[in-house]
């Protein structure tokens, strides 16, 4: 046994703890530059494409990201002098909120009409006084017979009402500037809770999004992994009754935590909604490696070795095993790097990384605590007569293993016929709990008016004032009529629906004129008079460039998942090759960019997974000494994610954006229990026991260590079941099925195979 290093940590334990804590401590200092971030910028690269096309059609035109404040009055109508002076004054008040450029509102829209020659552009709801019975039926006319306001601003039978306040955030880290909106969106609305008590107020919009991905991500931060905390103390106090194993575990898990968290923040990362994840995860992994040691320490110490003789035999038995499946654990989070998320391959980089401390400290800090330490001896077992529950149950296994080994089959076959059920459906509003306020509102939305998502199209003419060209209107309003009716999209704004309103207004409001201007040099009169009409904010930059050549058709769309909106963009485009060939049409929008962003991340994950299975496979033979070993040791390390993912088809069928990693992240970690059954039946072999007998050592040596393991394993990634973000909480949920599943392969499957398959005897090696 050629410990050296580790034989060091046995020998000079203060000497260890020291050097130790002083370099843990250098390290962990570097946490205080970690700072959050949770727009949802975060999620792609700069040189994605869908985010290049949304950051020029930004560029080109005003910025629409907003917050949206819903209200719905008691009463079920909003077109009473209440209601309306509660719009009226809080869009007079939402002007104020910080970085807004625009508000719009059922009050402040610029309706107009004809009066004798002149056009009237004036507020749809200019004077509150002057409003009688006549005119709040006129302005309810107009408002629900206006495409401009109807699924937009008010709802089609005028129970809700929305004032939309556009805001100009900047570049790069928009935190701050997120939270201050919000916090001024949601103060203003507190005051007229009070003011109007009959209404309710709900918020949705983007910069709503990007405030409740910061805040569940800070949340998850000082919730699940204190909690996490006190369930591993708890489980670590039942299972193993040792309260010196119990606190060198805690220890292993903090220093691992800090030292990762430290690293990230001297090179400059952030938390953000996948990141918030590390330390439950490092956490989790790390028991799995205290485990191993003090369970077999103990063991010996019943076979009547002292401390330091079992805490030297299990360091040597379990520091290949705890090395090969780190690397491996880590090698399963690296190729996280494959996915087109930064903070996807953020989360991969920083858990392997935890995972190699928790190694590290593992062998060194947590033995070293072990010799400082008091611990009381467990008593000596002096007979082997009395079989634990993991022996019965191993003892039941070779008893019965030819009839067990074609049922785990079938039910394996069962299972993963089951996973093709399963498909890509990212919806961005459905990451958010059905509990939670914004998810609450967005469904009230989806209800009421529209989706949150919006789609927007971008159409270039190619020359200045290309777009007063009736030609060019004509295909843009048969463009806007073709998305008006397709099914996924609700509500559609277009420039040629003013073009058409201003037309009939220039001639006396007579309803035959409301369609294109017949004539080029007409239109732009026309455009020209309008917008020098319109009060500041409320201008034309928000559909048209500065040199009339390109408008944006805006779409909202309802909350569908990922395929029927890239499908949608598909057929957009495919519509406008057919029947406008001479003009080029983009789409972007942030709804766009997750649907592709889910698409491309499934299939580098993919990737990332034949690479991580190639390297583990490669590390598994090394580990094993032998390539019969590592063959064998793929079928117990592939099975889990295909019977875990047939269980996720029969439950939802649906894989959104965080379940898309799982099944490269938890080949690493699975192979932490093929590793040690198989490294355990290995050892039992080399030394002339035959199948049967080596499945009997397995067990009993290492079979309680791993259910333990698993049982912490599932339990810290369960607890991120108890997220209101449904990437963190889902992948949780599955990789604990996958976890649990494992052992079930590793105890049901695994040990009939080698009995079936590996009858040979092999020499001492």
């Amino acid at each position: 046994m050629k410990n050296t290093w580790l034989d060091f940590a046995i020998n000079r334990p203060k000497t260890v703890l020291i050097i130790g804590f002083l370099l843990i401590f250098a390290t962990a200092f570097g946490a205080k530059n970690l700072y959050f971030r949770g727009d949802y910028k975060v999620f792609f690269e700069e040189s994605n494409p869908q985010r290049m096309a949304f950051e020029q059609m930004q560029n080109t035109f005003s910025k629409n990201d907003g917050a949206s404040i819903i209200i719905a009055p008691k009463s079920g109508d909003v077109f009473n002098l209440q209601t309306l002076s509660l719009v009226h004054e809080m869009t007079k008040e939402a002007e104020q909120t910080p970085l807004s450029i625009r508000v719009d509102s059922l009050t402040n829209f610029q309706h107009t009409w004809a009066e004798d020659d002149d056009m009237i552009v004036e507020d749809l709801v200019y004077d509150l006084a002057d409003l009688d019975e006549q005119k709040f039926a006129d302005v309810r006319n107009i408002a629900l017979s206006e495409p401009n306001l109807v699924n937009r601003i008010v709802s089609p039978n005028g129970d809700v009402t929305v004032i939309n306040v556009s805001v100009n955030l900047p570049d790069g880290d928009q935190t701050a500037d997120v939270n201050l909106v919000t916090q001024s969106v949601k103060a203003l609305t507190d005051e007229f809770k009070v003011k109007y008590p009959e209404h309710d107020f709900y918020h949705t919009g983007v910069v709503l999004m990007n405030y409740s991905f910061a805040t569940f991500a800070e949340r998850d931060f000082v919730t699940i992994v204190p909690l996490m905390f006190l369930t591993v103390i708890i489980i670590m106090w039942l299972l193993l009754k040792t309260a010196v194993g119990t606190f060198s575990t805690i220890v292993v898990i903090a220093t691992s935590i800090a030292a990762t968290m430290g690293v990230a923040g001297w090179f400059g990362m952030f938390m953000s909604t996948a990141t918030v994840n590390v330390p439950t995860m490092v956490m989790t992994l790390a028991v799995a490696d205290c485990i191993h040691v003090i369970s077999t320490m103990l063991y010996e110490m019943r076979q009547g070795k002292d401390k330091k003789q079992a805490l030297l035999y299990s360091i040597s038995l379990n520091k290949m095993p705890i090395f090969i499946t780190s690397a491996t654990t880590g090698v399963g989070f690296l190729t996280l790097n494959f996915s087109a998320v930064p903070i996807l391959a953020d989360l991969g980089n920083l858990t392997a990384l935890g995972v190699i401390f928790a190694c590290i400290f593992s062998l060194t800090i947590l033995p070293a605590l072990v010799m400082v330490l008091p611990i009381k001896a467990p008593p000596i077992q002096l007979s082997n007569t009395q079989l634990s529950f993991t022996e019965k149950f191993g003892e039941w296994v070779i008893t019965h293993y030819k009839r067990i080994l074609p049922y785990t089959l079938l039910v394996t076959v069962i299972a993963i016929g089951f996973s093709f059920k399963n498909h890509l459906n990212d919806v961005p509003t459905a990451y958010f709990d059905k509990s939670t306020e914004f998810r609450q509102s967005t469904d009230f939305q989806q209800q009421h008016l529209s989706g949150m998502t919006n789609l927007d199209f971008t159409v270039f003419t190619g020359e200045d004032s290309g777009i007063n060209k009736p030609q060019t209107l004509q295909r843009i309003e048969a463009f806007s009529q073709w998305l008006r009716a397709q099914p996924e999209i609700d509500h559609v704004s277009t420039i040629t629906d003013t073009f058409k309103r201003l037309n009939k207004n220039m001639h006396a409001d007579d309803a035959k004129y409301y369609r294109i201007p017949d004539d080029r040099e007409l239109a732009a009169q026309y455009l020209l008079l309008y917008e020098m009409s319109l009060p500041y904010g409320l201008d034309l930059t928000n559909q048209l460039d500065m040199n009339k050549s390109a408008t944006r058709v805006m779409t909202m769309v309802k909350n569908v998942g990922s395929k029927e909106l890239t499908a949608l963009e598909s057929k957009a485009q495919q519509w406008f090759k057919t029947n406008a060939p001479d003009l080029k049409l983009t789409a972007a929008s942030p709804g766009l960019m997750f649907a592709h962003i889910g698409e491309a991340n499934m299939a580098s994950m993919l990737e990332g997974t034949v690479v991580a299975l190639v390297l583990i496979s490669g590390l598994l033979v090394f580990a094993l000494r032998s390539f019969k070993m590592g063959v064998i040791s793929l079928l117990p390390n592939l099975l889990p994610a295909g019977i875990g993912f047939g269980i996720w088809g029969i439950y939802s069928g649906e894989v959104n954006l965080g379940l898309s990693i799982v099944l490269s992240m938890t080949l690493g970690i699975i192979v932490d229990d093929t590793v040690h059954f198989l490294s355990k039946y290995r050892h039992a072999r080399v030394n002339g026991k035959d199948a049967e007998q080596s499945v009997r050592y397995a067990f009993a040596s290492v079979g309680r260590a791993l259910w333990i393991t698993t049982l912490v394993l599932a339990t810290g990634f369960s607890i991120l079941m108890l997220s209101p973000f449904a990437l963190n909480s889902e992948m949780g949920m599955l990789t604990s099925i996958i976890i649990v599943v494992a052992l079930a392969v590793d105890f049901l499957f695994l040990p009939p195979f080698l009995m079936t398959f590996d009858r040979k005897n092999i020499s001492r090696s």
